[in-house]
C-alpha cells in the first residue's frame, strides 16, 4: 500500500512539473513573423511594382475594399500594402525591406531593363556591396521612396 501511495504521489508530482514546463515552454516560445504592412501612395503602380519586379505572388485580402494588396513571402509571412500615405515622405535606408535572389547579377540586369536606379551601401550606383561573408546586395526605392535591399545570400543557403 505504501508502495501504491508513493507511486501516485510521484505521478502527480511528475504531472504537475510537466504541467508547468510545458506552460514555461510556451512563455519562452519565439514569437514568428505574420506580414509586414507599407503604406503607399498608389496601389496599382505599387502592386505592379512588387508584382514585376519582385515576382511576388498575389494571395487573397478579406477587406474587398480596394485599398489593400496582399502578397506572399513564402515562409517569411505575408506582405500587405495599404492604400493611403501621403506622397513625397522620406524614408531612411537603414529602415528597409530585403529580399533573396539566387543572382545579384541578373536582378541588377532587371533593375537596368525597368530603368530603375539602385545603389550599394555606400551610395555608389549600379555596384553591390560585398559583405564579410561574400553576400551581395543593393539598394534601390519602391515608388513611395521605401527602401528595399536585394542581396544573394539564397546561393549560399
Amino acid at each position: 500500500m505504501k508502495q501504491l501511495a508513493a507511486l501516485v504521489t510521484f505521478a502527480v508530482i511528475f504531472m504537475s512539473m510537466n504541467k508547468s514546463i510545458a506552460q514555461t515552454a510556451s512563455k519562452t516560445e519565439s514569437a514568428t513573423l505574420n506580414h509586414i504592412a507599407v503604406y503607399v501612395s498608389d496601389l496599382e503602380k505599387s502592386s505592379y511594382f512588387y508584382e514585376k519586379l519582385l515576382n511576388l505572388q498575389k494571395i487573397e485580402e478579406p477587406f474587398k475594399d480596394g485599398r489593400h494588396v496582399w502578397f506572399s513571402l513564402g515562409a517569411a509571412g505575408q506582405m500587405h500594402l495599404i492604400q493611403g500615405a501621403k506622397t513625397n515622405i522620406p524614408h531612411d535606408k537603414n529602415e528597409h525591406l530585403c529580399f533573396s535572389v539566387s543572382s545579384i547579377t541578373d536582378f541588377m540586369a532587371k533593375l537596368d531593363e525597368q530603368k530603375i536606379s539602385y545603389i550599394n551601401w555606400e551610395g555608389t550606383a549600379k555596384a553591390p556591396t560585398i559583405r564579410v561573408d561574400g553576400v551581395k546586395q543593393i539598394y534601390f526605392q519602391d515608388p513611395d521612396g521605401h527602401w528595399l535591399e536585394v542581396n544573394d545570400q539564397r546561393k549560399f543557403q
